[in-house]
């Protein structure tokens, strides 16, 4: 009924944990490895996954590359993040969903649920999030970005299941802040192809639509917030988040959270695009020549 597909890199902190969980979903587990030098391999051999491994360049070609290359046999295709699970009541609600749904139908969105620190993230905007995971074969690809990226359907409509998936890392402050540095490098990227068109591919339209909050969420991140002068933004977004988003009601996680990912994270990715855009006009180089020479990025 459904094939679970994982992209892994050194995840022998999270990937047991996943395997058991799906396993209670579907017997059909492709992950797919950015060629890990810990015991992630070892894991997901013990589980009798289907093991690829693929060079990284990001998730959209890493996701987009499986499903060039990889059989799928399966008539659904669900994206799981290898520090992600699910809740016992979604797995119930795919299993008796899925065999029910209207051909018409070709996506599915699911509610994110984010534990930071063992605190479940309730507020400051971040819950729900919808976000499509599970979509019929043939159907699917991943837009091409460096960052937010999302799932493109070729045809159909998209419908919600009710439940939850659960949104859990394991690492530490120091694994985070390293990881949000290069995400902060990957959204420059973004942000500076927005102004200077340097990268081709599909992607999910920005407009406001009730029922698909990634195209509403891209509209307002690009018409609000990337209209609000750089450097200033940051600060309003985490006030929105931490104060009129009740952000604060998550205790000390949830502060710490907030002002991580919602202001620290985006000041960062400002500075970034200031520094490439300064290196640029100062050599009288291209952006995109900074990010590739300067910022080794592959674009």
């Amino acid at each position: 009924m459904v094939t679970v597909i994982i992209l892994t890199y050194n995840e022998q902190i999270h990937i047991e944990r996943t395997l058991i969980n799906v396993s209670k979903l579907t017997d059909d587990i492709v992950i797919v490895d950015s060629f890990s030098t810990d015991k992630t391999q070892e894991i997901c051999e013990r589980y009798g996954t289907r093991f690829f491994q693929n060079p990284f360049i990001n998730q959209a070609e890493q996701m987009n590359w499986a499903i060039d290359n990889v059989p799928f046999e399966k008539p659904w295709i669900f994206r799981l993040d290898a520090d992600e699970y699910l809740t016992d009541e979604l797995i119930e609600e795919i299993k008796t969903k899925i065999p029910t749904l209207e051909e018409k139908y070709t996506g599915v969105f699911l509610k994110r649920r984010v534990y930071f620190q063992d605190k479940w993230i309730k507020r400051g905007g971040y819950y729900p999030t919808w976000i499509l995971r599970l979509w019929r074969n043939g159907y699917g690809r991943v837009e091409q970005k460096w960052m937010d990226e999302h799932i493109l359907l070729s045809s159909g409509e998209t419908t919600k299941f009710e439940h939850d998936f659960i949104d859990d890392n394991l690492n530490n402050l120091t694994w985070w802040t390293a990881k949000h540095n290069n995400y902060a490098t990957r959204e420059a990227a973004e942000a500076l192809n927005k102004k200077y068109n340097f990268l081709e591919g599909d992607n999910i339209e920005a407009k406001i639509d009730k029922e698909k909050q990634d195209s509403t969420k891209r509209w307002f991140k690009e018409n609000i917030y990337g209209r609000v002068p750089m450097f200033v933004r940051p600060m309003f977004y985490f006030f929105f988040r931490y104060c009129i988003k009740l952000g604060f009601l998550d205790g000390k996680q949830g502060l710490i959270w907030h002002f991580l990912q919602g202001f620290w994270y985006r000041f960062l990715v400002d500075a970034k695009v200031d520094q490439i855009e300064t290196i640029a006009k100062k050599e009288n180089r291209t952006v995109k020549d900074v990010l590739v020479n300067d910022f080794k990025m592959k674009l």
